[in-house]
């Protein structure tokens, strides 16, 4: 824990403001090639801070370098371009899977000692991006697409981190992202803090994670508020045959003194689990209406142990379901299969990789060693939603001083090795125990 977050922050005193180099903050103007320019100034001398005069300053992606700190000001606004055409398409990995894709609105990609910081607003303007990922859902889904559409769909993300190595995202305010909000990718020594995100504004925004923190280590997320349409705070590792080629683990990362609202999760891990994700700590956390509480989710080809997290202080008010284990996640998504009529020999690169078959021992995930302490819940729909496999049972798991509250209990299946201490479900149900081994409930209370 002590080691987590950026050690570095970029503080060369030399400012750069993108108004000097031709940028006009008047929404209407397109600026990425002046803002880059600013920023590549800044990293050639050396490092420096890259501002900006107060206004809307429309850009397409931007892509900061080393020892610069793009400093996004109160009365500042960036716009993202609603064109495609103007995020620069990159080698990255989406949602599990190395590929072609677009770029972010702002990228640090293989960079160090860099920052993004501000009272500011960065405004993803994603919903162009939304309505074509539902059009397109609706042509997919009735010819058995499911699977491919959102790799097919490209879509910005706000921010991505990739390769990195001390990079600090700091007090920025970040709305509608066409894709995910704030990815981490293979990088490491990050912090996020006091962020603000919010992406239900003109509606539901599909897939617009909150903050994603994906084969990262080391990284230190805390003070955050996150409204998104789906995960808030989010563990990914890899997904199906090609993260398993990757290999690449979710480590050493604290998440701490952090709101969830709308949302898929206040604290998930998966569904991407191929590279393992371990070594995780979450205490001072709460969920204020989120769909799910504290989730585990991945499937029987995506492989990979989640293990060793420790989950502490948390407050869910509202929470349909705080708690939820689910390792067949989603099967008309998680499962690739080519419906007829199409030739395996001339589908896109993407798609032979989504399909590649994966070996049953290397596919099925592992769920063990999960810790929840000071954990509470009130006016749930569901307490506990816990399913394991017979051939990968949920082993480990330490409850102390956990109290649901809903309309249901909820179920306990395919459990091993459960001690429960001080574990309250008041509910209308009894929680139901099925296919367990050794779960011991100590001083337990179900009413």
């Amino acid at each position: 824990m002590k080691e987590v977050g950026a050690k570095t922050f970029p503080v060369q005193p030399v400012e750069y403001n993108v108004n000097d180099f031709g940028a006009l903050g008047d929404a209407v103007q397109m600026n990425t090639e002046a803002i880059q320019k600013a920023i590549d100034a800044a990293e050639q001398a050396g490092g420096g801070t890259v501002t900006f005069n107060p206004g809307a300053y429309l850009t397409g992606s931007i892509f900061l370098g080393n020892n610069v700190n793009l400093n996004i000001p109160k009365g500042t606004t960036l716009l993202g371009s609603q064109n495609l055409e103007d995020y620069k398409r990159i080698d990255t990995r989406v949602a599990g899977v190395e590929m072609k894709w677009p770029a972010a609105l702002i990228n640090v990609l293989g960079k160090k000692n860099s920052a993004i910081s501000g009272n500011g607003v960065i405004n993803g303007r994603g919903k162009v991006f939304w309505d074509k990922y539902y059009a397109m859902r609706k042509e997919y889904n009735p010819k058995g697409l499911r699977w491919i559409v959102d790799y097919d769909c490209e879509r910005p993300r706000g921010i991505l981190i990739e390769s990195c190595e001390n990079v600090t995202v700091q007090d920025i305010v970040l709305y509608q992202p066409g894709f995910w909000s704030l990815h981490i990718l293979y990088s490491k020594y990050i912090t996020v803090d006091g962020v603000i995100i919010s992406n239900n504004i003109e509606g539901r925004g599909p897939s617009t994670d909150g903050i994603d923190i994906d084969s990262s280590e080391y990284i230190l997320v805390q003070n955050s508020n996150i409204n998104c349409n789906d995960d808030n705070f989010c563990l990914k590792a890899g997904r199906d045959s090609d993260g398993l080629r990757v290999n690449r683990p979710c480590q050493y990362v604290v998440i701490r003194d952090c709101i969830a609202g709308h949302g898929d999760g206040l604290f998930t891990c998966g569904s991407e689990t191929s590279g393992s994700i371990r070594n995780i700590v979450a205490y001072n956390m709460k969920g204020v209406g989120t769909k799910y509480g504290l989730r585990f989710k991945s499937t029987c080809q995506r492989g990979g142990v989640i293990e060793n997290i420790y989950l502490s202080n948390i407050e869910m008010i509202n929470v349909r379901d705080p708690f939820v284990v689910d390792m067949d996640w989603h099967p008309a998504y998680s499962n690739s299969l080519l419906p007829k009529g199409y030739n395996k020999n001339t589908i896109p690169a993407h798609w032979t990789k989504m399909l590649t078959p994966v070996d049953p021992k290397q596919g099925t995930p592992k769920f063990r060693n999960i810790y929840l302490n000071n954990v509470s819940a009130v006016n749930a729909e569901t307490c506990v939603k816990v399913t394991g496999l017979k051939e990968s049972t949920l082993d480990t798991f330490r409850f102390e001083n956990v109290r649901f509250n809903g309309k249901k209990a909820g179920k306990i299946v395919w459990a091993k090795d459960w001690e429960m201490t001080d574990f309250l479900v008041k509910a209308s149900s009894q929680l139901h125990m099925e296919n367990n081994q050794n779960v011991q409930m100590y001083n337990k209370k179900v009413e």
